[in-house]
């Protein structure tokens, strides 16, 4: 795929984060004009000398719901890459003032971050969101397109309890999980592709190459670290109840839950070519990503 790089300024939410600032990392290796939207400006991303990023601009806001600060970001740009916020109650508002602030802002397009089967009836409970904020912003009018993305690489491990264990009632579904470099390669080629109208209104599920059940997951963290590392399968009960110890609120705890009772129905199995169409190159692995970062799972290895 041809990309350009006068596709006007690029203004890129959550640019601190993992997603983000690979994004952004790229966007500037292709000479794309950006704008770096973040909550605090130290943790802007730079080049490896500690350099900015050439083409760029920094624009810091106190988050979604911060309206004039928001439309002062996004004025002057042509498309918004709109990474979700952070799970809340009252996140799908969140979205749709950052959705708001495009349209006054005068933006072209979005390209929003959502989830694989976003849909009012997703078992995941976060997928739902990602549902309700895509119907918003197909009723702005803007130009659009969504990259639904599977759960990631990271969020496995994540799930490896302080025993090696992974507790959850995933059955013996599977899930197609992402690394983040994927999902940066297919939003760069989306952003910058020099067919300017080919992507709109395209929803694209992104997915690594391969769907695991939670037993294979956990064989190929255990042949990386050299820990033996399981699967436990529990009952929704035991979920629950597993996870009281957090005290976290019910919203957060059903979000947790839900995210293996999507995997038991079989709702995060598909695998996409979308990875290999948009980067030209194979989607990345469990195991490849494993190897590529270290020091994401550092914490299982054997005391």
């Amino acid at each position: 795929m041809t990309i350009r790089t006068d596709s006007g300024i690029v203004a890129v939410t959550g640019a601190s984060g993992q997603l983000g600032s690979k994004l952004a990392m790229r966007l500037a290796a292709e000479g794309a004009a950006q704008r770096l939207v973040v909550r605090d400006a130290a943790r802007t991303p730079r080049l490896p000398d500690g350099a900015p990023l050439p083409d760029s601009e920094v624009a810091v806001t106190a988050g979604y719901t911060d309206t004039e600060r928001m439309v002062r970001a996004f004025r002057g740009a042509r498309s918004v890459f709109l990474v979700s916020a952070r799970e809340a109650p009252d996140r799908v508002a969140e979205h749709r003032a950052a959705v708001d602030a495009a349209v006054a802002a005068g933006v072209e397009r979005i390209v929003y971050v959502s989830f694989v089967g976003a849909s009012p009836e997703a078992t995941f409970t976060f997928a739902r969101d990602h549902w309700h904020t895509e119907e918003y912003i197909e009723g702005t009018g803007l130009r659009y397109t969504f990259l639904r993305d599977n759960l990631y690489h990271q969020g496995l491990v994540h799930m490896v309890g302080d025993d090696g264990v992974i507790r959850g009632p995933g059955g013996d579904g599977r899930l197609a999980s992402v690394s983040h470099d994927d999902i940066a390669d297919v939003a760069t080629a989306i952003l910058l592709d020099e067919r300017p109208h080919v992507h709109d209104g395209k929803t694209y599920d992104v997915t690594g190459p391969e769907a695991l059940t939670l037993t294979e997951v956990a064989s190929v963290l255990s042949g990386v670290t050299g820990r033996t590392i399981t699967y436990h399968p529990e009952t929704i009960e035991e979920a629950y109840a597993s996870r009281a110890v957090y005290a976290a609120p019910p919203f957060e705890v059903d979000g947790w839950v839900s995210s293996y009772t999507a995997i038991a129905a079989g709702e995060l199995a598909g695998v996409s070519d979308v990875v290999e169409r948009f980067a030209g190159r194979p989607a990345q692995g469990l195991a490849a990503w494993l190897d590529d970062y270290p020091e994401e799972w550092d914490r299982l290895l054997p005391a």
